[in-house]
């Protein structure tokens, strides 16, 4: 799908989605236990597949017509799945389900989509095999199709820190229903490291005790997952509000109100900050979860995203548009996702009149140099990649074209409705 912004002044108010993160991990942490019901769950392309994982393990999840989902557990035991688990295209399903097949006493098959195929899974494959069980990459290159046989044995483990955060998340969502427990210890720094926090805060509310400890991570075993109340409500997604919230920093005059900004352990919550950094008028109230934001004349900033990578996207859109350098560092991570995020953004917003200058973990832009055009860009088949290079599409001088906008479903799938309703110009065509 093709999807076409003019020039637009944004006004009105917008809803945070529900968090991509969390939910993946209720879905999965609600199939580790007996039954659990999962409410504000975000329903798209990837919290389906695992969903489906979820499913091929014993378990079962009904989504209802307000959105909630009532899920039957493995009860910490997934069987021996009777099918291919296809994750599609998500990065985050095949990781902590890769860790839940080796937990099955025999032999799970996984795969996905080309782009999940290029991803790296050899750190995980190493640990669960330290850990007792059998796991491969059939093309013997640490990436998908992935050949898991379990069970699990082990109760310690080292593993590198600088890849992935979802490998220490997979590995404490397993080993809470070992018998022993599992300590994690880590090789190397922690990239991404509040995704992990957003885990320990869920073990918890799913009644699982994890801790940070000198050298990594450890989880005690023989625990059971069991919500208060069979009940857990996902939170609002602030890698997904970082787009409405950049919206009105670059095109709103009158403001936009984003709603359901509720404070948790999302890293992404940086988001607020660098925008007000950068000179936009930014105001959260934390208490009702209320981000009110209005254009505002941009400057330049330094910005890491070792622990925020899935920002870089909407960072650099933002620099398109400010005065000065703006400069994104620690990002060599980034070029590991649904596409090399890096690049993409560089080449794409290139062709936008953007200038950029890239190294192997950073990009700088260079809003000074550089005069915003409508042109035609490839959204890469990457969620993120679209929904920032529509940003850009909102104060480029002329009509930009986005193709592969469908790939929004991925996280945000009523994206383009959301910048509709605040006032934008949008035309779709397959």
């Amino acid at each position: 799908m093709n999807v076409t912004l003019g020039p637009s002044k944004l006004g009105g108010t917008a809803t945070a989605p529900p968090s991509k993160s969390y939910t993946h991990r209720a879905i999965l942490a609600s199939g580790y236990a007996d039954s659990a019901t999962v409410r504000d769950a975000l329903w798209s392309a990837d919290t389906r597949a695992t969903a489906r994982a979820v499913e091929l393990f014993g378990g079962s999840v009904t989504r209802s017509d307000d959105g909630t989902l009532s899920v039957e557990g493995f009860d910490g035991t997934p069987e021996v799945p009777a099918d291919v688990i296809d994750c599609d295209n998500s990065g985050t399903t095949m990781r902590l389900v890769t860790a839940a097949a080796a937990l099955a006493d025999g032999t799970s098959v996984l795969t996905g989509d080309e782009s999940l195929r290029s991803r790296p899974q050899g750190p995980l494959l190493e640990a669960l095999s330290d850990l007792g069980a059998d796991a491969a990459s059939t093309r013997a290159n640490g990436q998908a199709p992935l050949v898991v046989t379990g069970p699990l044995s082990g109760d310690r483990v080292s593993i590198p820190g600088d890849v992935s955060s979802q490998y220490i998340t997979a590995l404490l969502m397993a080993g809470a229903v070992t018998a022993d427990g599992l300590e994690i210890d880590l090789e190397t720094e922690l990239k991404s490291a509040p995704y992990v926090d957003v885990t320990i805060e869920l073990l918890a509310d799913f009644g699982v005790d994890a801790e940070a400890t000198e050298d990594g991570f450890a989880v005690p075993g023989g625990q059971s997952y069991a919500p208060e109340g069979g009940e857990y409500a996902v939170p609002g997604d602030f890698s997904s509000i970082s787009y409405p919230l950049a919206a009105g920093a670059i095109a709103s005059e009158d403001g936009v109100r984003i709603e359901g900004a509720h404070p948790s352990a999302q890293g992404d919550t940086a988001i607020v900050d660098i925008v007000d950094r950068m000179g936009a008028d930014v105001e959260w109230n934390r208490d009702d979860g209320t981000i009110d934001v209005s254009k505002a004349p941009l400057e330049g900033i330094d910005v890491s995203v070792e622990d925020t990578p899935d920002l870089l996207p909407t960072i650099a859109t933002l620099g398109a548009v400010a005065d000065g350098d703006t400069r994104i560092t620690n990002a060599e991570h980034v070029r590991f996702k649904e596409t090399d995020r890096v690049s993409a953004m560089a080449e794409e917003l290139e062709k936008m009149g953007v200038e950029t200058t890239e190294t192997r973990d950073s990009l700088t832009v260079h809003g000074d140099e550089s005069t915003i055009r409508g042109a035609t860009v490839d959204g890469r088949a990457d969620h993120r990649i679209v929904m920032s290079l529509a940003l850009a599409g909102l104060a480029a001088d002329g009509e930009t074209t986005i193709q592969g906008g469908e790939h929004v479903d991925v996280s945000f799938p009523g994206f383009f409705g959301m910048l509709s309703s605040l006032g934008a110009t949008v035309e779709t065509a397959d």
